[in-house]
């Protein structure tokens, strides 16, 4: 079987200048700053609602109102789609008599509702010329509503919650939301193959985002290439509990034309095998494994995890070479390493 071209995609650190700085809080941060230590375990996305009696632009633009109202009032949020342990506001609005009453349910990743509200009437007409000054007076009017929801939902959720990573304490937990794109069985070849690699290096796979402290994804593209080839990209997505992306691993690889139109099968093995070792090693880069986790020896040919990665701004030691034909009868994979 032949080995792919994996690249590692890390985002960039910012480095604090070196060099004494004031320290004034130091060792008594005071009540605002004892309750920061401690920030939520969440981010809130803010999809543009589609039932709230406004149209596509409006509803883009109070979607952002609501997202800055609530990063004012402190709380994790951001305007668009959310990622996979990502909570969500939806907002809707109703009529009623000569006023628009917007609503806002707090909805937790895995779908469930942790608490819904109603913000104050605003009259029909103002709703509906949908200026944007009135958007952003009624998101920060509401965001103090909708504030209320999320502490109470996160306290629930506190209480409720099995520890998803706590140093030594236990392998993380990742929830993975499955690949899309692929054409043939590729979706769910790839997925049930990722899921058992998974599992052989210290992380617990799961469906749901309860507990997970990180999100895996997949996505595969197909795309014409010369000498009745198609090029293969196979992206996994590796994020965290507050919406950021730790990392991206690309394989690529180019096969005949069609090849990958049926079953993946050994493919499919390959494919997953490296990718599992790719997720791996950016949770770990993260800190995501632990002391312990991190002092274990790497698998053979394998570079430990808390090193920095060879293939951050290319290909990964030896895999640079070019794409290989599978045994006859087999396509060879959209890539990895």
């Amino acid at each position: 079987m032949p080995r792919f071209l994996v690249l590692i995609l890390l985002p960039l650190t910012l480095l604090a200048a070196c060099g004494p700085l004031p320290q004034p809080f130091r060792g008594n941060p005071g009540a605002e700053g004892r309750r920061l230590a401690a920030p939520p375990a969440y981010r809130i996305a803010v999809p543009a609602p589609t039932a709230a009696l406004l149209g596509d632009a409006a509803s883009a633009d109070f979607a952002v109102a609501v997202a800055d109202a609530l990063e004012a009032a402190e709380v994790p949020a951001v305007a668009g789609p959310p990622t996979p342990l990502d909570w969500r506001l939806q907002i809707t609005a109703d009529r009623e008599g000569t006023g628009v009453v917007p609503g806002y349910a707090v909805v937790d990743a895995d779908g469930k509702v942790l608490g819904q509200a109603r913000g104050a009437s605003v009259p029909v007409r103002d709703w509906s010329q949908s200026e944007a000054a009135l958007l952003r007076q009624v998101a920060s009017r509401d965001a103090p509503v909708v504030a209320g929801l999320l502490t109470r939902g996160e306290a629930a959720r506190r209480a409720a919650e099995t520890v998803a990573f706590n140093g030594d304490g236990g392998p993380p937990r990742v929830r993975f939301t499955g690949v899309k794109g692929a054409p043939g069985d590729g979706n769910q070849a790839l997925g049930l193959r990722l899921r058992d690699f998974l599992s052989t290096k210290g992380l617990v796979v799961q469906d749901s985002a309860d507990g997970a402290a990180f999100a895996a994804s997949g996505e595969v593209t197909m795309a014409p290439a010369p000498g009745g080839k198609q090029r293969v990209e196979i992206v996994w997505t590796v994020s965290r509990r507050d919406g950021h992306d730790l990392g991206r691993a690309v394989q690529l690889n180019e096969v005949p034309t069609g090849s990958l139109n049926g079953l993946w099968g050994d493919v499919a093995y390959v494919v997953a095998e490296e990718a599992a070792v790719a997720v791996r090693d950016i949770i770990a880069n993260a800190g995501g494994l632990g002391e312990a986790a991190a002092r274990r020896p790497a698998p053979e040919g394998v570079a430990p995890p808390n090193a920095t990665p060879a293939a951050a701004t290319g290909a990964a030691p030896g895999t640079g070479a070019a794409p290989t034909a599978l045994p006859a009868g087999r396509a060879a994979p959209a890539g990895a390493r």
